[in-house]
């Protein structure tokens, strides 16, 4: 693991607690929970806020549609009586409207027909146009009252009908079309119809009932929004029942007992949108700041009418780093540029501050070997920014833990316990009021 651990203290501190845990998920909409492993982190996660739904007067998104698969165009058929018009979608260029009723059909007219639970959005590609829908979905849980859906099967629409391409061309799309199979198969993608997944619990309760009443897409991080550019011709076509936002991470949650009192734990990781990539592919911060492969994970535990949120965001050293990928079992890695790395490490927490407040980044490296000179370039480059509300602590996790001695975890607790209790955490009343 050669990435870092980011605690934003701001949002609090509930409660550490170093073992492994994994508890199966459940295929209805009951709960069920994991404790997180990052490499060689393991740790709990988040908290939020209300248990009730918000009061959203915005139109609702439609759930079922009915996909008519024309000659010469796709319709979408609402069957969840949310609205009367129905959506037409070009197969020759992709154009979008609504029209009244289903087109007239011939007596050798004979249109496929399947149901589908949501529109991820549409991909202009310079070969063509496509359209993303959602085939299949299960139901994992809830998020602020409402249900929360794993997309189980996604199908791509092509609407490129008239292009009259040449044999290069073809050659070109057939290499497209097979990215948009792997495409189909893309994993951890969760959606709700009702609640915005991609912001935490203690920011949508701030921003309050205006800020909660706008459509979902509206509400939507971009940080989080994992379709946010294949929605944009929805957006540009106003087609607002359509717009469903997308995250990509981890959704789980369970219904449990802690001493006879009921308890429901939930726990959602959201991957960012910037800088992903594959592991040793993609390392380090780009010049902006933003880290490699960034997840922010929120634990939500619900008791007694009371909610409390806490969250940790993790990511690659935030400097500029690289691992050349070749044949040998670890890839050596490579620093660069290293008079950049104060700027960068200096953007990198500046943005984590801006949106979390207090920040204790725990360094989990080797301290020998490469990443022994990752360590001392990250400890050096964040020596100048350090202060009350940045703190560093590097942690060896490989040579205090091993592969087995996870209670030793309880060390890296000892040093920051202090901090943690001191920023506490985020926590709501019975009546959705702030405590703390």
């Amino acid at each position: 693991m050669h990435d870092h651990l980011a605690v934003p203290i701001r949002l609090g501190f509930l409660c550490v607690v170093f073992n492994l845990l994994g508890l199966g998920a459940s295929n209805g909409c009951p709960l069920q929970f994991r404790f997180v492993v990052f490499g060689r982190a393991i740790f709990i996660v988040g908290y939020t806020t209300m248990d009730g739904p918000n009061n959203c007067p915005s139109p609702k998104l439609h759930t079922r549609l009915r996909l008519w698969e024309f000659a010469d165009r796709y319709v979408f058929e609402p069957v969840d009586r949310l609205a009367d018009l129905l959506l037409s979608v070009s197969r020759v260029n992709g154009s979008m409207n609504l029209i009244e009723e289903l087109p007239q059909r011939g007596p050798s007219t004979s249109p496929k027909v399947q149901l589908v639970f949501g529109v991820i959005g549409v991909l202009k590609l310079a070969v063509g146009t496509y359209l993303v829908v959602i085939t299949d979905r299960d139901c994992v849980g809830s998020y602020l009252g409402h249900a929360v859906f794993k997309v189980i099967g996604l199908r791509v629409l092509p609407c490129n009908s008239s292009l009259s391409a040449s044999a290069e061309q073809k050659n070109v799309d057939t290499e497209f079309s097979e990215l948009l199979d792997a495409a189909e198969r893309t994993i951890g993608l969760y959606f709700s119809y009702d609640s915005n997944l991609t912001v935490i619990s203690q920011r949508l309760h701030e921003l309050g009932d205006e800020f909660n009443s706008l459509p979902l897409w509206r509400q939507a991080e971009p940080r989080f929004l994992w379709n946010g550019y294949l929605l944009e011709p929805l957006i540009e076509n106003k087609l607002h029942q359509y717009l469903l936002p997308v995250v990509q991470g981890s959704f789980q949650s369970i219904h449990t007992e802690v001493r006879s009192e009921k308890v429901n734990v939930t726990l959602i990781a959201r991957r960012c949108t910037r800088r992903i990539g594959t592991r040793m592919w993609r390392r380090g911060a780009d010049l902006e700041g933003y880290a490699a492969n960034f997840v922010e994970s929120e634990q939500i535990m619900q008791s007694k009418g009371f909610t409390a949120s806490y969250v940790q965001v993790r990511g690659s050293m935030p400097f500029l780093w690289e691992q050349i990928v070749d044949l040998t079992y670890k890839p050596n890695f490579d620093v660069v540029r290293v008079e950049e790395a104060p700027c960068v490490l200096e953007r990198h927490f500046h943005d984590l501050q801006k949106k979390y407040g207090a920040v204790v980044a725990v360094d989990l490296v080797n301290t020998h070997g490469g990443e022994g000179c990752l360590y001392e370039r990250y400890a050096k480059s964040i020596e100048p920014i350090l202060n009350e509300d940045i703190r560093f602590v590097h942690f060896d996790f490989h040579k205090i833990c091993g592969h087995i001695h996870f209670e030793r975890l309880s060390q890296l607790y000892d040093q920051i316990e202090d901090y943690l209790k001191k920023h506490k955490y985020f926590l709501l009343s019975d009546k959705c009021e702030k405590i703390e």
